[in-house]
């Protein structure tokens, strides 16, 4: 293998009188040192002066190649200064797969470069240089686009290393072609998760930063983060809430972070007896909307008197604000309701608050002797009322004493059928 070393190492010999098989040894580590000082001369010297240029592309091959490279060398270097080692030693079985892990250790450095390139194509995307003039793009676009070019770099890097095993790509391909469709059967979910991810990124439905809620399903909050399988969206209440990615593709999904304005839609009831303010209130109301700063004037606006409530008469307020923003939209209505009531307060009128009237018929009027049973009937009743209300006591106080006056009660009719007797015979004598 190193037989065309065989002449320089004998001049080497004779020249600097040491051993001929430093030779290789002092070279490669020579080699190594020039490289590594040529990367880092030049290499990294000329990053950071592009770097500083309006230029959105120039620096980015270099930022991710100078790290790899500079592993690459050393690497390199040690797996040819092992080899030597095994050759000095007659270790063939090493020697052999020196080529091939040379191969490999390359495609190592060559795939770990195209992830750093990958990450820093989104970091340009995302944050263009201060001179130039692209505009950035947003998160969840760069991400996918980053994630695709990753993917590709991976297949590509993990199919040449399987062909430096001695893997035929011809037979992988076939293999997957039959075996994708079992793969793809067991793992339907994962794929719909994929598809649906691209999906999001393709369509653009929303991205980081966005407020989404859904009215299929209970999801309302801001997205985090749109991955492969799952979005992370944090819910109002803090808490983080993952997403499968097929669930977008099955549900409606608002997104109120790109609307262009914010409504107001309100309805102020009047009291019935406020009938003949309400044009003018209305009137007062829609000039006061007109002329006011944060209402958005090309929107729809309407102020009338819709309809005739329960309690009140309500007029409907129907405005857009130029803001998105929740706490300023607030504050905003807040102004107008005030204004409105201040309106109504001059207008004489007010505010109509939950009331009901009851209506009653001609008054009953009752005849003197109905009016002396109707009482008759209520004291009666008044009576058996507490009658009733002394039963208990009358019976708990039963005692052996009221027995024997419930006996003397018993006896007493027959003696006052005995009186009757003797005063009847009294007056049949009287009558002889």
């Amino acid at each position: 293998m190193l037989e065309f070393l065989d002449p320089v190492e004998q001049w080497f010999q004779t020249t600097f009188d040491l051993p001929s098989w430093l030779l290789a040894p002092v070279a490669i580590i020579s080699l190594a040192l020039l490289a590594d000082l040529f990367l880092r001369l030049v290499i990294w010297r000329l990053s950071n002066v592009l770097g500083k240029t309006r230029h959105r592309w120039d620096d980015v091959v270099l930022l991710a190649l100078r790290r790899p490279l500079w592993v690459g060398v050393w690497g390199c270097a040690f797996i040819a200064l092992a080899s030597l080692g095994a050759a000095r030693l007659e270790l063939g079985r090493v020697v052999a797969y020196t080529p091939t892990t040379m191969w490999v250790f390359v495609l190592l450095m060559l795939g770990w470069a195209g992830l750093r390139l990958v990450r820093q194509i989104k970091r340009r995307l995302m944050l263009p240089p201060q001179r130039n003039s692209s505009k950035p793009m947003d998160a969840s676009t760069a991400s996918a686009v980053s994630k695709l070019l990753g993917a590709v770099i991976f297949t590509v890097v993990a199919l040449a290393m399987l062909e430096a095993f001695g893997m035929s790509l011809s037979g992988l391909l076939a293999f997957g072609g039959l075996g994708g469709l079992v793969v793809g059967f067991a793992l339907r979910d994962i794929l719909a998760n994929f598809f649906g991810g691209l999906a999001i990124h393709l369509d653009n439905p929303f991205k980081v930063g966005d407020w989404i809620s859904s009215p299929d399903r209970d999801i309302e909050g801001t997205v985090e983060d749109i991955g492969w399988r799952l979005t992370r969206i944090r819910t109002f209440d803090l808490r983080p809430l993952y997403i499968p990615n097929n669930i977008f593709s099955s549900i409606a999904v608002v997104n109120p972070s790109r609307m262009l304005s914010r409504r107001i839609y309100e309805t102020v009831g009047l009291r019935y007896q406020d009938i003949d303010q309400v044009d003018g209130i209305v009137s007062s109301i829609r000039s006061m909307l007109k002329e006011h700063e944060s209402i958005d004037q090309d929107s729809y606006m309407l102020v009338n008197f819709e309809s005739f409530g329960a309690y009140s008469l309500d007029i409907v307020i129907y405005a857009y604000t130029h803001t998105t923003d929740w706490a300023e939209h607030l504050d905003i209505k807040q102004d107008i309701l005030l204004r409105i009531a201040s309106i109504v307060d001059e207008a004489g009128a007010d505010i109509a608050m939950p009331a009901r009237t009851l209506h009653l018929a001609d008054p009953l009027t009752l005849e003197r002797g109905e009016a002396d049973a109707h009482d008759s009937n209520a004291s009666n009743e008044r009576d058996e009322k507490s009658s009733s209300s002394d039963m208990p006591h009358r019976h708990n106080s039963a005692t052996s004493p009221s027995r024997s006056s419930s006996s003397q009660r018993a006896s007493s009719p027959t003696r006052g059928e005995a009186d009757d007797s003797s005063e009847n015979a009294s007056n049949q004598d009287a009558d002889a």
